[in-house]
């Protein structure tokens, strides 16, 4: 399994790399507030540095001040970086060789993840900021299989998005149903369940994700949980986002 989550997270890095790679001024915005070109690329190398110390040196990792403004200020020192481009290739292929040979729980700002987990949160992280990138620079990116690693963790986050948002965690399961790139069928959940969400899988991406508004989104939801879910859906550690 490690194995085929790394080529899709070495896929879909490099699928951000073509982009970037012909772009010639990486300080152009992008539709996260105070965010350039850089300073996505800049926050990707920062992570997949502090994902290479949490594997090698957990003390290390764990020593680290967790400041109010670490995403903002290590993605303006990585943005401020002489040769980013080489920086995030080299961070990146190192990343993939330490998760290749990792083996137990890793430490991170969240709870502690496999190493598989690791590298789907990595899959997620690499294409929801490629899509910061990609909506800047005006590309429209084709979807591939590889966004249902970013719906898996959406999925499995649902209680996670509660908590941040200062609710209960709902004891009732949600059934998802989503219909992938290729018109394939990606499910979650029992099958009776009553609480439901349904529709694209990229719209379901982009929702946990917060990289578009909910309104724009095709996701059909029934049932109490499922209702009060899909406004608050996130997929990524830290506070909640404010979303598009």
């Amino acid at each position: 399994m490690i194995t085929e989550l790394l080529a899709d997270l070495d896929a879909e890095s490099r699928s951000l790399d073509e982009i970037v790679a012909e772009v010639d001024d990486w300080s152009v915005p992008t539709p996260a507030e105070g965010w350039t070109v850089a300073h996505q690329i800049g926050h990707l190398m920062w992570t997949d540095k502090a994902s290479i110390l949490a594997i090698t040196d957990p003390e290390a990792f764990q020593a680290q001040p967790l400041t109010a403004d670490i995403v903002d200020r290590t993605a303006a020192e990585a943005a401020a970086s002489p040769n980013l481009l080489e920086l995030w290739r080299d961070s990146r292929k190192s990343l993939l060789e330490h998760l290749a040979q990792a083996s137990g729980k890793i430490l991170w700002f969240g709870p502690p993840m496999s190493p598989a987990s690791m590298a789907t949160a990595r899959i997620m992280e690499t294409w929801a900021h490629g899509q910061d990138v990609a909506d800047a620079l005006g590309v429209v990116r084709e979807p591939t299989a590889r966004i249902r690693h970013v719906c898996h963790i959406g999925v499995r986050t649902i209680g996670f998005a509660f908590l941040l948002n200062g609710l209960a965690v709902p004891t009732d399961e949600v059934r998802v149903e989503l219909t992938g790139p290729g018109g394939e069928s990606w499910t979650w959940g029992p099958e009776d369940a009553e609480n439901r969400i349904s529709g694209p899988a990229l719209d379901f991406a982009w929702l946990v994700t917060q990289r578009r508004n909910r309104k724009d989104l095709a996701i059909e939801a029934s049932g109490p949980v499922a209702q009060e879910w899909v406004p608050i859906a996130q997929a990524f550690a830290g506070p909640p986002g404010g979303g598009r």
